[in-house]
């Protein structure tokens, strides 16, 4: 899996919509998602390029970055670098989380949990997140609308105009293969294909990307959960969402939480308190 995010460093942000492409666009995004004091600790365990990660570090934040890609990883301490704020990236899957110290927030954004390959995988990784978290601490994922792209089904997307990026232009083509049943892997290929000003075409391909939808916690596990307040994430001239988020406030008796909307669950159990490193 982080083989095919980096092929998608190179292309991602061309994918990404025009008001996330700053770091100051990605943190005022979740505004009204969080309230922490100045100098809070705070993890983003799913950095990609680092434009929330460094947007916090912005606003006063003690961050901490990672993600399981060298491609991103490099991106965000290069962005880091170039707005002149003190981020500490790290190349780390989700299951390897650690921290000495923990953190008051956490967040899993960008459509990166279905990407985990399963519900024991996603069990594992919430429970790493939730490992690093302090008592009431706060939870903040994301995650697409899979309703909504199942009942599209397999298809080719082409961007309706050209994309700009930096004075370049590209016709972005989205390739989905969405199988009968939510169990199975779903696929989604995307190729860039970049206008040079003489009309010239060239490609930039992003490996087929991976993911098993997080239905299984639709109906959630037993046990009593942390206090999520679930929101829309409403693309501009949609009726119904594309993306979901999940503010969760955690509570450490909680064994099992479950976050409907981002259609996952959280857990604190005896099996997730020892980590084979430590990133904060």
């Amino acid at each position: 899996m982080a083989e095919q995010y980096g092929t998608l460093a190179d292309v991602y942000d061309w994918l990404v919509p025009p008001d996330l492409l700053t770091p100051e666009g990605s943190a005022a995004a979740f505004d009204g998602l969080y309230e922490l004091e100045p100098g809070a600790r705070v993890l983003d365990c799913a950095a990609g390029t680092g434009t929330l990660a460094v947007g916090l570090a912005l606003r006063g934040f003690d961050v901490v970055a990672t993600d399981a890609s060298e491609a991103m990883i490099a991106r965000t301490r290069a962005l880091a670098a170039e707005h002149g704020v003190a981020v500490r990236a790290h190349v780390c899957a989700w299951e390897d989380l650690s921290s000495e110290e923990p953190f008051d927030a956490v967040f899993c954004v960008g459509n990166s949990i279905p990407h985990a390959e399963g519900q024991a995988a996603r069990r594992r990784a919430f429970a790493a997140m939730a490992g690093v978290l302090r008592p009431s601490g706060l939870f903040v994922v994301t995650s697409r609308n899979w309703e909504m792209e199942r009942a599209d089904g397999s298809r080719v997307k082409v961007s309706e105009q050209l994309v700009e990026r930096d004075g370049g232009r590209a016709l972005v083509v989205q390739s989905w293969m969405i199988p009968e049943d939510w169990a199975e892997i779903h696929t989604l290929e995307v190729v860039v294909a970049l206008i040079a000003d003489d009309g010239a075409v060239s490609a930039r391909r992003a490996a087929a990307l991976l993911a098993v939808p997080p239905r299984d916690a639709r109906r959630g596990p037993p046990g009593r959960g942390p206090r999520a307040r679930l929101f829309d994430l409403r693309p501009r001239g949609r009726a119904l969402p594309r993306h979901r988020a999940a503010r969760v406030t955690h509570s450490r008796s909680a064994s099992v939480g479950q976050a409907r909307t981002a259609r996952s669950a959280c857990s604190r159990s005896s099996a997730a308190t020892s980590w084979s490193r430590t990133i904060g």
